[in-house]
């Protein structure tokens, strides 16, 4: 099939969804305002391959500009299903990617940022040795500048986006003085960090227009996917390069999934976005993903109502409430020995894979791993105790390497050409040339191919693959140290009589016996997921909302309840001690006790 005659084909599933045909449709400035479960992923990239196909001529592209390396990925994925491999004509990746990639490394000297040649990306360790002398020159109190300073200093780099504007000196003399220190530091080592990524490429835009032209020239279309989430940088290079210059929108995004305040997402700025006269606005109103009991019952979650609905025929979906008594220990054995055992007897072909327990924080889910061990459940962390972090491109690349191992070759799922293409643009930097990418592609399949073993042991073939292959890549890359150091970390677990001892490669990407697990995860960390059966647990008043949280960290928090409830599509159980409920769980069952489901 070809690449014009595949996304025309899928288009025709838009059809019977006005907003998504709306979306599609589409000719100018478009936001779409994508509630969960509205199958905005796939009106975006059937959206995406139009473009591609009938507004754009080549040697022209598009870039789109995701939240995370996760949302790439799937964006590719499902734009190789229709036929569009991933190449020069496209970028698909992070604000700070598109920031390195697009703008800094090719025009930092001419834009005049002020780096050498040779700069490189600050590891961790960097970025805490520049930020204790910045804070010793500054401020000089004897206390641990990680602790406070730290996430002060972050977010008043992130909202004050302009040095020369008087708010940035006046807001918090103090504060923008760390900022100030802590910048030269970095740039007395060479160095810059993610923050400062979107930062200097919104300084270079600003400055340059010759460099707005030139991303037009290149990018005649922007997309933006979730945009509530991804800040005011990214904001002020969409009114720039979109309302300015002339690149033409397409973004998607939902305000009530807005939850990453902490880092400075700010989901008014899609709202006014969406308010402008010269934007066609298009809202995604009926929910694929939930039962239709758990949509309206949402919205009660939410706090507001937003008109979204189930499908006709549509399941109805189970809510289910359960105040406990006792410790959070005890709550979590409850959920092993009683609640999902439960669910397994009474619901036809559910399986551990099925199942998601979600909560407000970390180390809530100690509690239910310790459980699930002891009831003998598989589990599978996703959160910031899983043993490596999930937005890690390295570790994502290898457990696709690891999956072509174990049936890829087979199947064909994952294409070999898809690895040679990530890896390639994981290596960018180190792959210049077409020698060096041939030769590449050489190694890459020799190892692979010599490997086609699920049940190897996957320390081994981390070790070999990290000698053979990625060592020289990793020790000349400006920007992957801290990738480096999350790779030689999982290599020490996956060692003899540590935590990952044992793990075959099967285990490690997701195929063979044992890998159907329950996932545990945080709140934060299941957006995008959904589950036949989730539960919300630690569901208590000063976990979620935190004590003495202002107004707006309680807005945000209601925001996190919704989004956790929302990844439900058949049943929901919600675990709270029954002393100390969440205000938002005591306010939904009084909704659904009074009918209003």
């Amino acid at each position: 099939m070809s690449e014009r005659s595949a996304y025309i084909k899928a288009a025709e599933s838009l059809r019977g969804n006005s907003g998504q045909w709306a979306a599609y449709e589409s000719d100018g400035h478009c936001v779409v305002l994508a509630g969960p479960g509205s199958g905005k992923t796939k009106t975006l990239t059937i959206k995406l391959a139009r473009m591609l196909a009938e507004d754009i001529e080549e040697p022209r592209g598009l870039a789109c500009i995701t939240y995370n390396n996760e949302c790439a990925r799937e964006l590719e994925q499902r734009l190789n299903d229709l036929g569009i491999a991933p190449g020069k004509r496209i970028f698909i990746g992070t604000v700070h990617s598109f920031s390195l990639t697009q703008i800094i490394l090719p025009y930092s000297k001419v834009a005049r940022l002020g780096l050498p040649e040779d700069f490189a990306v600050a590891n961790l360790q960097e970025q805490r040795d520049a930020l204790e002398r910045a804070y010793d020159r500054v401020i000089g109190r004897d206390e641990d500048p990680h602790r406070m300073w730290k996430g002060l200093m972050e977010r008043y780099r992130r909202s004050h986006l302009n040095r020369a504007a008087a708010a940035f000196h006046d807001d918090d003399a103090t504060c923008a003085q760390l900022v100030l220190a802590y910048e030269e530091e970095l740039r007395a080592q060479g160095l810059i960090d993610f923050d400062d990524m979107p930062l200097l490429a919104l300084r270079a835009l600003r400055e340059n227009k010759w460099l707005r032209c030139a991303i037009r020239a290149k990018y005649p279309v922007l997309a933006v996917d979730e945009y509530q989430d991804l800040g005011s940088a990214l904001h002020s290079m969409v009114l720039g390069l979109c309302f300015s210059t002339g690149i033409r929108l397409f973004a998607v995004g939902d305000v009530d999934q807005s939850i990453y305040g902490f880092i400075g997402a700010k989901p008014e700025l899609l709202r006014r976005l969406a308010q402008r006269a010269d934007v066609e606005t298009v809202p995604l109103r009926l929910n694929y993903r939930c039962g239709s009991s758990i949509v309206t019952a949402s919205q009660f979650a939410l706090g507001e109502e937003r008109g979204y609905e189930a499908p006709a025929g549509a399941a109805e979906g189970t809510i289910y409430f359960q105040p406990l008594h006792g410790s959070y220990e005890q709550r979590a054995y409850y959920i092993f020995e009683t609640l999902i055992p439960n669910a397994i007897a009474r619901l036809p072909g559910l399986e551990s894979g099925d199942i998601a327990i979600l909560y407000p924080a970390a180390w809530l889910g100690d509690y239910i791993a310790d459980a699930a061990q002891a009831y003998g459940y598989g589990t599978v962390r996703a959160d910031s105790k899983s043993h490596y972090p999930r937005s890690s491109r390295l570790m994502r690349w290898l457990e696709q390497c690891a999956t072509w191992c174990c049936s890829g070759w087979q199947t064909g799922t994952p294409r070999f050409s898809r690895l040679v293409a990530d890896g390639e643009r994981l290596f960018a930097e180190t792959l210049a040339s077409e020698t060096e990418q041939n030769e590449f592609q050489r190694q890459l399949i020799t190892f692979l191919w010599e490997r086609r073993d699920s049940t190897l042991d996957l320390h081994t073939w981390l070790t070999t693959f990290r000698q053979e292959l990625l060592n020289d890549h990793l020790a000349r890359s400006r920007t992957m140290s801290d990738e480096r150091n999350t790779l030689n970390t999982f290599v020490e677990k996956s060692a003899p009589g540590n935590t990952c001892d044992g793990f075959t490669l099967g285990l490690f990407c997701g195929h063979g016996e044992g890998n159907n697990r329950i996932t545990l995860t945080t709140l934060h960390s299941s957006k995008g997921r959904e589950f036949r059966f989730v539960v919300l647990f630690g569901m208590d008043d000063g976990k979620l909302p935190r004590n003495n949280a202002g107004e707006g960290e309680i807005r945000e928090a209601r925001r996190l309840f919704y989004v956790g409830f929302t990844r439900a599509e058949e049943e929901i159980h919600i675990i709270y001690s029954a002393n100390n409920p969440s205000p938002f769980v005591t306010e939904l069952a009084g909704r659904i006790d009074a009918g209003d489901v």
